[in-house]
């Protein structure tokens, strides 16, 4: 009787699988589908959307004057930053308004929203009793206000050259207190002439991320709408000029697989709650694709603190080389004593391209 039992467990066993082998079926057939559908759109030559965003971000970068990051993740070139301007002392020119960092991001968050509510979206931090206290092991509480608020106190002050000071130094500020690398492609999408029903411009990577992971698991539905981008696997799918490459920074996934990462998104936002939790996140525009040297440029923004370029590897097929460390000759040979503590939590990280980027957006 024991034994019939046994047998009868085992028989339905394998006619019911359990659910999670189910789910990893479908995931499996899923990501599948998706990869076909990539691999046929990487192998069509870049559209003309495509190209006149890559465009966009090339002449916003050589305006920037910004960075330049090597093919060993090296800062090669130190250009403009956000809170700077690049007048040279020397030649007695004034400087004009395109050469002011924080001018220029501005104009990225006037694009994003308007000239109206710009202001109250950034912030700008402070802390508490530091521009008084000379204690540097004194705890430093975080003050938080809006730019708006600043400069509604600025309005205040008589004197007209003195106000227009307090009001840029509040948008310094506040350029420098808040993240803008998604207003930064949000801005390069809507100058090459994006529609708002085509692209989810925000101020925050992942709102554009989970866009193109649901255009990817509407396709087969023929739902996907006039969505400008589809999500593709990274490493197996052939960048195009105007693409976008993404990394993700979330502590608690440090150790999940790309595809992992991608897996959890798909699933999200299959699910019926509203979780988001690849919330971390940066994106770059596909600048150019130098077929020859197997290198891949992109752009971003807040990258350092300024608009700026990097080279990034590819293998032989030209698809994306999943180790992007570099040579790290130069750093081995840094001999400056450290502090103990310094020395024990060293990153062994030497370059700046080698980040946990994880999904290409792809023009579809």
């Amino acid at each position: 009787m024991r034994a019939a039992a046994c047998v009868l467990v085992a028989a339905i066993g394998l006619a019911a699988p359990p659910a999670f082998a189910q789910a990893d079926r479908a995931s499996a057939a899923f990501w599948k589908a998706v990869q076909v559908t990539c691999n046929a759109t990487a192998a069509k030559p870049p559209s003309e959307l495509g190209q006149r965003i890559a465009r966009t971000a090339i002449d916003e970068f050589n305006r920037f004057g910004g960075h330049r990051i090597d093919a060993n993740g090296q800062l090669f070139r130190f250009g403009l930053t956000e809170a700077e301007h690049n007048e040279d002392d020397g030649d007695g020119r004034q400087p004009t308004f395109g050469q002011l960092g924080w001018w220029r991001v501005m104009k990225y968050w006037r694009a994003l929203f308007g000239d109206d509510s710009t202001t109250d979206k950034l912030e700008v931090r402070g802390y508490r009793d530091a521009s008084t206290v000379t204690q540097e092991t004194q705890e430093a509480g975080l003050l938080r206000t809006s730019a708006a608020r600043l400069l509604r106190l600025a309005d205040s002050v008589p004197d007209p050259e003195e106000r227009e000071i307090l009001r840029e130094a509040a948008l310094r500020g506040a350029i420098i207190d808040t993240p803008w690398s998604a207003a930064f492609v949000s801005y390069v999408i809507r100058q090459a002439g994006v529609a708002p029903t085509a692209f989810r411009f925000a101020n925050a990577h992942r709102v554009y991320i989970y866009d193109a992971f649901a255009a990817s698991a509407a396709e087969p539905t023929n739902q996907a709408g006039d969505r400008l981008y589809r999500a593709c696997p990274l490493a197996t799918t052939k960048a195009r000029a105007g693409d976008v490459i993404c990394e993700q920074r979330e502590p608690a996934l440090a150790d999940l697989s790309d595809a992992a990462v991608r897996e959890r998104i798909r699933a999200e936002l299959a699910g019926n709650t509203d979780a988001r939790t690849v919330r971390r996140t940066h994106c770059e525009v596909v600048a150019h694709i130098d077929a020859r040297a197997r290198k891949m440029y992109t752009i971003g923004g807040n990258v350092n603190q300024a608009v700026t370029a990097r080279k990034l590897n590819l293998r032989r097929n030209l698809k994306f080389l999943a180790s992007q460390r570099g040579n790290c000759a130069s750093p081995a040979r840094w001999a400056l004593p450290q502090a103990p503590a310094e020395t024990q939590h060293a990153s062994k990280k030497c370059s700046l391209n080698d980040k946990k980027w994880f999904v290409l957006l792809q023009v579809r």
